[in-house]
């Protein structure tokens, strides 16, 4: 993540899962996983996923209450990426994010650092951020196809 003076407030979040690190770097990456697994609780959806996964590539994620009370797009563009280890992304609103994949044994420890919305508060984006790699733990280690 790039140096900023202003001392943004950040969170971390992070998770261990149980599979082989391609298996996590693939299903983080495909929009057709992602559709299955981003969301942070069971009244919540996504609708739609599009990934560019490459450097410099874009993403969007629509994600919405399923009563339809609320929504938003998650969209950025990808700075750096280092296979099976690290994605950097910067939010459209400028916002910055790094999630590291490291091995500890058989497993994957993930962990999510972004700068906060200064719009919602903190523990809501953390709880909010923690409900969706619970769900990607979940969604990974319950599907036996891969």
């Amino acid at each position: 993540m790039k140096n900023d003076e202003s001392q943004k407030t950040q969170i971390t979040v992070q998770i261990i899962v149980n599979a082989p690190i391609q298996k996590v770097w693939k299903v983080w990456t495909t929009a057709a996983d992602i559709l299955q697994w981003n969301i942070p609780s069971g009244d919540w959806h996504t609708p739609r996923a599009e990934i560019d996964f490459r450097e410099k590539g874009e993403f969007l994620f629509r994600m919405e209450a399923k009563d339809g009370s609320a929504g938003f797009d998650y969209s950025g563009i990808y700075d750096r990426i280092i296979n099976n280890e690290r994605i950097e992304h910067t939010g459209h609103d400028g916002r910055q994010a790094v999630v590291k994949f490291n091995s500890e044994g058989s497993a994957i420890r993930i962990t999510e650092t972004f700068d906060v919305d200064s719009e919602t508060p903190v523990e809501l984006q953390k709880d909010f951020c923690g409900g969706v790699l619970n769900n990607f733990k979940k969604y990974i280690e319950n599907d036996t196809s891969q």
